[in-house]
């Protein structure tokens, strides 16, 4: 009954903001994020303390600040979202300017597919969503399962009709269909910056150690294709900017945990970059470093739990 009246009410929210005039939205999105940061719940005190890593010479007001900016931003994704299905392909395709996107369309011209890997920054859906509208090019990714299953549902649903390809994640069945796109000359996306499973691949990030995600760095090894880290961030205009960064090289000797550890590790580095020049537009209000993670009982397996 719980998860059914969440399902509902998740969905007439959703119906609701897509419903209202695009400033009155852009105005509720702002005070949404106002209210929960003023009260400063465990999400926020998180967003804080994740943000003083990237930041280490921020004090405290300048962290309450950054902290605002970081709300204000992750309520914008979430308005954005919310109606980019009300969006024109037109609209779509002019609200993403990247730099460096050659190494993106050089890339798929190349036909060997590319792997993009992204943190939690500005929003991943309209990224995703430019490049069937833009580039004219189907994305394929992969979704973990929410509870309950009608919010899952309705996400999937949302990102299809954007043009994405959505698979679930099921280990290895995923894999799969991931590699076939790819060796098809696909376009990949997987958001990569939190792993905390006892599959993720231990990384130092701002100077600590976490884990985040094989995936990107062993398809690039299995299929050949092109791994380019990407990072988002908002500015004061509608269109939302980018940065595709150098491609992630496969390394020519070792094990192929060593070369997945290589990989993700100059993954790791990328994502940083883009998230130290754009702190407040990394949306990451979960524990990620190691030394952050719950006590776990005795005897327990698997990752961290944030």
């Amino acid at each position: 009954m719980n998860e059914r009246l969440a399902g509902a009410l998740y969905g007439a929210g959703w119906g609701a903001v897509k419903r209202l005039p695009e400033p009155a939205a852009r105005a509720l999105g702002r005070r949404t994020a106002d209210v929960a940061w003023r009260r400063r719940g465990p999400g926020v005190r998180r967003l804080e303390a994740n943000l003083a890593r990237v930041v280490p010479e921020a004090g405290p007001e300048a962290l309450r600040e950054l902290s605002r900016a970081g709300m204000r931003s992750y309520l914008r994704y979430w308005m954005e979202s919310f109606r980019l299905s009300t969006w024109s392909r037109q609209r779509i395709a002019a609200s993403f300017a990247a730099q460096d996107i050659d190494r993106l369309t050089d890339g798929l011209a190349s036909g060997r597919g590319v792997v993009i890997a992204l943190p939690h920054t500005a929003n991943w859906d309209l990224a995703g969503a430019w490049a069937g509208a833009a580039l004219g090019v189907p994305l394929t990714t992969v979704a973990e399962r929410l509870k309950p299953d009608s919010v899952f549902d309705r996400f999937v649903a949302h990102r299809e009709s954007l043009g994405m390809e959505v698979l679930a994640h099921t280990g290895g069945t995923s894999f799969g269909r991931l590699a076939r796109r790819l060796r098809d000359g696909g376009l990949v996306a997987l958001v990569a910056d939190r792993d905390l499973s006892a599959s993720g691949v231990e990384v130092a990030f701002f100077g600590s150690a976490t884990r985040m995600p094989a995936g990107p760095a062993l398809l690039a090894q299995q299929t050949g294709a092109l791994l380019l880290p990407v990072t988002l961030w908002y500015d004061e205009t509608p269109v939302m900017k980018g940065r595709i960064h150098p491609p992630v090289p496969v390394p020519a000797g070792g094990t192929r945990a060593e070369r997945t550890a290589v990989m993700t590790q100059a993954v790791a580095d990328r994502f940083a970059a883009g998230i130290a020049a754009h702190p407040q537009d990394w949306h990451m209000l979960q524990r990620l470093w190691l030394d952050d993670l719950e006590p776990r009982p005795a005897g327990a397996n698997g990752g961290g739990t944030a």
